[in-house]
């Protein structure tokens, strides 16, 4: 909470004495213009994450603490048990294991960030494995690959902002054109990934 308070000070500060330096007898009416602007851009790049991460917070035992014991007993969470009731019915093999992995680096790197995913991709990676007896570098690099082609800097807007500010464009229209070549990468990746395993 301290560490929240100390960066919203420190770029408040920044803002107000840039805009004053910058528009002088405005500098006041454009700190409030530049901060409602940067609240409407905030509410719009991040509107996506509020249902993933409610999809996995609920999806986990918190399903518990917020509607009681809805699910039936010895449920581990409503997206664990989807786990669960996959791994049972899905045969585990390399194919599968590649394609898990770049979908686990995906959907992780969809916080903006190409490497908070790696030990869910690890863990993932070590799973399929010890279970199929293929290449657990090679996994894990596979779902590292896909968490940083999502989320570091090609996919998600939030994380293009920095690139997109340098060059004058749009994040949401560079996240658009960027689409088409990342999903080519990552289906070619998991498939030489596939016969290296």
């Amino acid at each position: 909470m301290d560490a929240t308070a100390l960066v919203g000070g420190t770029a408040v500060i920044i803002l107000i004495a840039v805009t004053l330096l910058a528009h002088r007898e405005q500098g006041l009416e454009k700190v409030t213009s530049y901060l409602i602007d940067g609240f409407v851009f905030g509410f719009k790049v991040f509107g996506p994450v509020i249902p993933i991460a409610a999809f996995f917070y609920l999806g986990d035992t918190a399903s518990a603490d917020l509607f009681g014991t809805v699910l039936p007993e010895g449920s581990h969470g409503i997206v664990n048990d989807l786990g669960v009731a996959l791994a049972n019915n899905v045969p585990l093999n390399s194919t599968v294991g590649a394609v898990t992995s770049v979908v686990t680096g995906a959907i992780t790197g969809l916080d903006g960030s190409g490497f908070s995913g790696i030990s869910l991709a690890g863990s993932i990676a070590k799973l399929f494995a010890v279970a199929t007896h293929s290449g657990t570098a090679t996994l894990t690099a596979l779902g590292q690959i896909a968490a940083i082609w999502v989320g570091g800097g090609t996919l998600i807007p939030w994380a293009l902002i920095p690139a997109a500010a340098i060059c004058g464009v749009s994040p949401f229209e560079l996240a658009r054109r960027n689409l088409k070549p990342v999903l080519i990468g990552l289906i070619v990746t998991t498939v030489v990934a596939s016969f290296l395993l």
